[in-house]
């Protein structure tokens, strides 16, 4: 969320941020609402300290026998009136709230400008094409041959966009979830979680998934509880309400989830094989940390995802996102975009985000300072490490064979327990 003390302060310059992601959005019902809760908290406070003064001269009048009556009559007047003020008042704090929570994040300065992903900029590419001297098949046709997943049955259980893992498919999928999951502990340092899957309605608000995304997520009425779209989710909200120590930061955390998202506004783009699913797999990475330190936290936490790329060794680039392509929570953002030779297609795997202290705001999340005591709102970052489905594609497709079958990577093999998949 962003604070409204900036909004008060300059404006302008929120304005102008906000443009350059949405030029659709306007400050002025935010602006007015703040300054007619001013207004009316003002003089609630100025009703309060008169009610207190003439209390007090009530008070002396009667040890000296002097008839008050008109001014305690006066007094249940006022206090009337500052019962209907202090209604007013919640009502316009409760706007302000709404209206400030629908705005997106400001972007950083040194994002680059532009209005959608063709303004995007590559910043850089590693690996090299795999070289493949036969007709390449897609991991449609992959996974079928060697009966790695089921479609067909996966919708029969539970509808499209629902895949169903078969044999070593399922080990495929397993192996690859721990291998990210050990990395991250063991070299990067992350502390492993295994988080709820469903979370009430407070912690998608923090991370800015509610109120703007509903219509993406899965939600269960009856418990008022929300399926996860990502383990960023209960992640981010370990530490809401809470006040760190500097001492803490930086906190990492990584844990894989099963994500669910209806994709309710995705109609009409490829949904074809894993492209696009409404229940995946990923390993999640997120931090905490002083608010100096998170650019430097941002770039760091990309190379660890980009390693796991690097140690299965598949061609992918580091893309810059534009102002008009970021996230509706993201200052700034850096996505990892695999190669998939089957598709000939740049598929994303993993979107690398510094939310400034945009989501602790929303969840308050603090820490407090060694050298002067005062607390602030930490910064958080978050990124994915991976996401499985677009990776099996490009794995899939980039280490096939003539005859059909898949070479495992070097790095996967004493995960898997075979160098290929026949």
């Amino acid at each position: 969320m962003i604070s409204i003390e900036l909004i008060r302060k300059d404006p302008e310059f929120v304005q102008k941020s906000l443009s350059l992601k949405d030029n659709s959005i306007s400050l002025d019902s935010i602006i007015k609402l703040d300054k007619e809760h001013r207004m009316n908290l003002s003089k609630a406070n100025e009703l309060r300290s008169k009610r207190n003064k003439v209390s007090e001269k009530i008070a002396n009048a009667k040890k000296t026998g002097e008839n008050t009556d008109n001014q305690i009559l006066s007094m249940r007047k006022v206090g009337e009136e500052i019962k209907s003020i202090e209604l007013k008042v919640n009502e316009l704090k409760e706007s302000l709230n709404i209206n400030l929570l629908s705005l997106p994040n400001l972007p950083n300065e040194s994002v680059p400008e532009g209005k959608d992903e063709n303004s995007n900029k590559v910043i850089r590419e590693w690996g090299k094409d795999k070289k493949i001297n036969f007709e390449i098949k897609s991991h449609l046709e992959l996974g079928q041959k060697l009966n790695l997943f089921d479609f067909e049955r996966g919708a029969k259980i539970s509808g499209s966009g629902f895949p169903l893992y078969t044999g070593k498919g399922a080990k495929l999928e397993r192996a690859l979830i721990n291998y990210m999951l050990d990395i991250q502990t063991n070299k990067h340092g992350y502390t492993e979680i295994f988080p709820p899957f469903l979370v009430k309605p407070s912690s998608p608000k923090t991370v800015g998934q509610l109120p703007k995304f509903s219509e993406d997520m899965y939600y269960s009425e009856k418990d008022d509880l929300w399926l996860i779209p990502t383990a960023e989710v209960p992640l981010t909200n370990i530490h809401s309400d809470e006040i760190l120590s500097e001492n803490q930061l930086p906190i990492c955390y990584t844990a894989y989830s099963a994500c669910f998202r209806r994709e309710a506004g995705s109609y009409g783009k490829e949904t074809r094989g894993f492209l696009r699913v409404h229940q995946f797999n990923k390993v999640e990475l997120v931090q905490f940390v002083k608010p100096e330190k998170s650019y430097e936290g941002l770039e760091l936490l990309t190379s660890h995802a980009e390693f796991i790329l690097q140690s299965l060794n598949l061609k992918y680039r580091v893309v810059e996102l534009c102002t008009g392509d970021l996230s509706f929570s993201a200052s700034k953002c850096y996505d990892l975009e695999l190669w998939a030779p089957g598709e000939q297609k740049w598929l994303e795997v993993s979107s690398c985000s510094n939310f400034e202290d945009f989501q602790a705001r929303r969840g308050n999340i603090r820490f407090r300072k060694d050298s002067d005591n005062k607390v602030e709102l930490v910064h958080t970052l978050n990124g994915s490490g991976l996401a499985t489905p677009r990776l099996l594609v490009a794995l899939l497709e980039s280490y096939q064979n003539e005859d059909g079958s898949v070479s495992v990577p070097d790095a996967l093999q004493p995960y898997f327990g075979s160098e290929v998949i026949d």
